[in-house]
């Protein structure tokens, strides 16, 4: 082979070689820019790793679920025990007696969701307040109501509990 060609051809795959480098060093850099940032997004920037990172919500997650739950169960005995509540409500007030002023006798009808409770009654007289009670189940009474009373009751029935209002 003539020297010209063979000093040809040395040039050349020199050039090749310090472009390939050129290429090599670029790669390098990129890789190493990489491995960088995926050493960031799996730390949590607190030294700790991705996996510890996840294990920990991980069980805070447990810890709110555990709390949802419980609050669930308290819910469920609060909405039971909110039935017995009282929560319709009737009022009368009147003068039973000719001799007195004020309507200071009342009736008052005191339910829960259901109907149950009691009416209440108050006769207010000159000399004497008495106060009679009497029970009520389903918005009916087994004992006889006078006017006012029935209209107590008549008036708390005639109320929406508030668990019917959201069904």
């Amino acid at each position: 082979m003539d020297p010209t060609a063979s000093g040809l051809v040395a040039a050349a795959l020199a050039v090749v070689v310090i472009g390939l480098i050129v290429v090599a060093v670029v790669l390098w850099r990129r890789v190493a820019g990489l491995e960088r940032r995926l050493a960031d997004l799996t730390s949590a920037g607190d030294g700790s790793s991705l996996e510890s990172t996840l294990h920990a919500t991980l069980e805070h997650v447990a810890t709110l679920a555990s709390g949802v739950d419980r609050l669930a169960s308290r819910a469920t005995v609060l909405e039971a025990v909110q039935r017995k509540a009282v929560q319709r409500t009737g009022l009368v007030r009147y003068n039973p007696f000719e001799d007195t002023g004020g309507n200071q006798s009342f009736a008052i009808a005191l339910l829960d969701e259901d109907g149950d409770g009691m009416v209440l009654s108050s006769l207010h007289a000159r000399q004497n307040t008495r106060v009679y009670a009497k029970a009520i189940a389903g918005g009916k009474s087994e004992a006889a109501l006078s006017d006012e009373e029935a209209e107590a009751l008549r008036q708390a029935m005639g109320q929406v509990a508030p668990s019917a209002r959201s069904s």
